[in-house]
């Protein structure tokens, strides 16, 4: 049997042979932990998929039974079923549509908006001194005022047509989506910052290869927060000198006391900010594939 050079080193000192052992061979007098039977995650993160529906179906459970008994009266919450033939209603004469259309409307262009600003003041406030020291402080000072606090100062400046509520909504969501995004910017490792002056990267290469891909974790943190706050900022700007829209609809509901329409209004945000938050989700895990987290 052919020795290793430890082998051969050992026979010639005089001492006996030192076998050889192959590489990955285990040693015998080596003692192994007993394995555990089963092994327990710390976190379970596998997608819960259809389950994330669990906890609404659970309240609307409650609710049918509590109308059902007459724990909850018509008076104070009208019935599940009354409200379901409610939208039906709306929705075959085309007025759910078409309210619904105008708030979508008013959403998007303001969460269109409001994201670009966003981005634009995160990447001059993340990447420069003076763009920090000039925009920073000023949006850490506004983000202490809430954004429908400004609403009767807005009204004095641009009326209450259409204006006005998509000002109110594109600050609303510009104010998260820059926090987020901002955060993300002056999170980047500095080690890719000296990296990037090592080769000799352009300004603008840095942003696309370096400042862009680290900040998006935070941006879409923030536009997930944005896609909320922006149906919440429509919820009370559609009850001023609105003539259409899902807010329109619940004000003249509240008018005449008619529950089962707020709550159509009110299901119809919920679809709305869910299926949004649904859709931000999805494009996150889908431009953030090269991460391993346990969102992901």
């Amino acid at each position: 049997m052919t020795s290793t050079p430890l082998g051969r080193l050992g026979s010639g000192l005089g001492g006996d042979t030192v076998p050889e052992q192959r590489p990955g061979a285990l040693d015998p007098d080596h003692e192994l932990l007993p394995r555990p039977a089963s092994r327990r995650a710390l976190v379970d993160a596998r997608p819960i998929g259809a389950w994330i529906l669990a906890g609404p179906a659970l309240v609307v459970a409650v609710w049918a039974a509590g109308s059902a008994t007459g724990v909850i009266p018509d008076t104070v919450l009208s019935a599940p079923w009354t409200v379901v033939r409610t939208a039906w209603n709306l929705a075959a004469d085309g007025s759910l549509w078409s309210n619904i259309w105008a708030s979508a409307q008013r959403a998007i262009v303001g969460g269109v908006l409001g994201v670009a600003l966003a981005v634009a003041l995160a990447l001059l406030s993340g990447l420069t001194r003076p763009g920090e020291a000039l925009i920073d402080g000023t949006v850490t000072i506004y983000r202490a005022i809430p954004a429908l606090a400004l609403l009767p100062l807005f009204i004095v400046w641009f009326g209450i047509g259409e204006e006005m509520k998509i000002v109110l909504i594109t600050l609303a969501v510009a104010t998260p989506v820059y926090l987020n995004t901002h955060a993300g910017l002056r999170g980047i490792d500095r080690k890719y910052v000296e990296l990037a002056e090592t080769v000799g990267l352009s300004r603008a290469a840095f942003v696309r290869r370096i400042a862009i891909p680290g900040a998006l974790p935070g941006f879409f943190t923030g536009l997930r927060l944005g896609a909320t706050v922006a149906w919440l900022a429509l919820v009370v700007v559609e009850q001023v000198g609105a003539s259409d829209g899902i807010g329109y609809l619940m004000y003249k509901a509240r008018l005449y006391g008619l529950t089962d329409v707020i709550v159509v209004g009110l299901a119809v945000y919920a679809v709305l900010g869910f299926g949004t938050d649904l859709a931000v989700r999805t494009l996150s895990r889908k431009a953030l594939s090269w991460q391993s987290t346990l969102a992901h």
